[in-house]
């Protein structure tokens, strides 16, 4: 099992994040471009948005801008983009998984990454990926639990690069730390926003409103 806040200390940009424990949830958002970057995460009635830091200098929202948060009955959904809505509209997170694929950022094709806790300590995570035929692969990874202490951790990419190298394999068994610490060990420069939900407690961390 890796150590979460060491595998991100040695990863300057694993993109969007997601980790999945037992009775926690983390997501965050990373950036490399100023309109990425932009960016700070809000509540909503049903969980959270993206919002532009500075709207009057966004340069194409379309795929910075979108609830990554967002409940669905007893259940909680965690994406890193707009399938969050589409899984919620659907009402099932594989009938809205399976509607979706990568997104359309050429040469990079980031994957979309989503997750959903069910109310008894269940949990799915998703990863669509493009595939070199340009056809999309959709993977999903059940879970009947987490032990204490113990999250299953997928991102976007695995490292920096042109174009980034998308994340591959299994969700990665780690050892969890606590919200602080796992904002703190991510790529000070990339970094952008964080969602943690410990024990039914959310915080929100923005780099740029100071956190």
């Amino acid at each position: 099992m890796q150590d979460l806040t060491e595998l991100l200390r040695n990863n300057p940009y694993p993109g969007r994040g997601i980790v999945v424990g037992k009775d926690c949830v983390y997501y965050w958002i990373m950036g490399r471009s100023f309109n990425s970057r932009n960016r700070i995460f809000s509540l909503t009635e049903d969980g959270i948005q993206t919002e532009a830091h500075q709207p009057e200098l966004v340069e194409d929202p379309s795929l910075i801008i979108y609830h990554p948060v967002r409940t669905m009955g007893d259940a909680l959904v965690v994406t890193n983009g707009d399938q969050t809505d589409t899984i919620v509209e659907k009402g099932s997170f594989r009938d809205g998984c399976m509607a979706r694929e990568f997104e359309p950022d050429a040469p990079n094709f980031t994957p979309r990454i989503s997750a959903i806790v069910n109310a008894d300590g269940s949990f799915e995570l998703s990863i669509l990926k493009h595939q070199e035929s340009g056809r999309c692969l959709r993977e999903f990874f059940a879970y009947e639990g987490a032990d204490e202490g113990v999250g299953y951790f997928i991102s976007t990419y695995v490292g920096d690069g042109n174009p980034l190298p998308t994340f591959s394999g299994e969700p990665i068994e780690v050892a969890l730390a606590g919200p602080d610490e796992v904002w703190a060990a991510l790529n000070e420069d990339n970094k952008v926003s964080m969602y943690s939900n410990v024990n039914g407690e959310v915080r929100l961390f923005n780099k740029h409103l100071g956190d």
